[in-house]
């Protein structure tokens, strides 16, 4: 009984986590929409930005359904070019792709954790700064961030030492990213671990993503 009341949780707190992720943008298209209806014809600035708003939030979806959907395919690195850039709060964030070579194929496994830890390493940025990917499908990918504020989140190393911690850690869909990750990978056949930081250095270690 205590699994399926885990799952269950983990499934509400996914729809939530969805439902939060989409609504700042929803918000936006609607008052857009609202204010181009006020202004004189033809309608402006209100306009634009509501088409800028809509094309992200189509964009968004894309990238949650790549990662969080059961029906994902290979993913090479110029779909996760395109994904990345619907990455939340993307604007402050660099992306660096260039430690993985160009014609690399990940397949729905490996490319599905990936595009979760690039989630969560958005979400371990937020006061911006840099995400970088290094390796290859065959010999495992590496996923650094740094920044003002760069960290993961507190306990994410027990989560992936221990099942038991990831779904304990399910505890709100504001810290889903982590335990979902970790949970996803270990149910994958993957495996997640931090690797050790370099001395004297704040930055954060780097995760390294490889077939277990």
């Amino acid at each position: 009984m205590a699994r399926i009341e885990e799952a269950f949780r983990l499934a509400e707190l996914v729809c939530a986590r969805l439902c939060q992720d989409l609504s700042g943008l929803t918000g936006t298209l609607n008052a857009m929409f609202g204010l181009a209806a006020e202004e004189p014809s033809p309608p402006g600035e209100s306009l634009r930005f509501a088409g800028e708003a809509a094309a992200e939030l189509d964009s968004r979806i894309t990238l949650l359904r790549a990662a969080w959907g059961p029906d994902g395919g290979p993913i090479d690195v110029a779909q996760f070019r395109v994904l990345a850039e619907a990455l939340p709060g993307r604007h402050r964030i660099e992306v660096d792709l260039s430690g993985v070579p160009k014609g690399a194929v990940f397949d729905d496994r490996m490319g599905r954790v990936l595009l979760n830890l690039m989630l969560l390493a958005a979400e371990s940025l937020p006061a911006g700064g840099r995400m970088a990917l290094s390796g290859s499908p065959g010999s495992g990918i590496t996923v650094t961030i740094a920044g003002p504020r760069a960290a993961w989140p507190a306990g994410f190393a027990a989560m992936l030492a221990d099942e038991a911690a990831a779904w304990a850690g399910l505890t709100s869909a504001r810290t889903l990213q982590a335990p979902l990750t970790a949970l996803l990978a270990r149910c994958l056949g993957l495996r997640l671990s931090l690797l050790k930081a370099p001395a004297r250095t704040r930055t954060p270690p780097a995760v390294l993503l490889d077939g277990g």
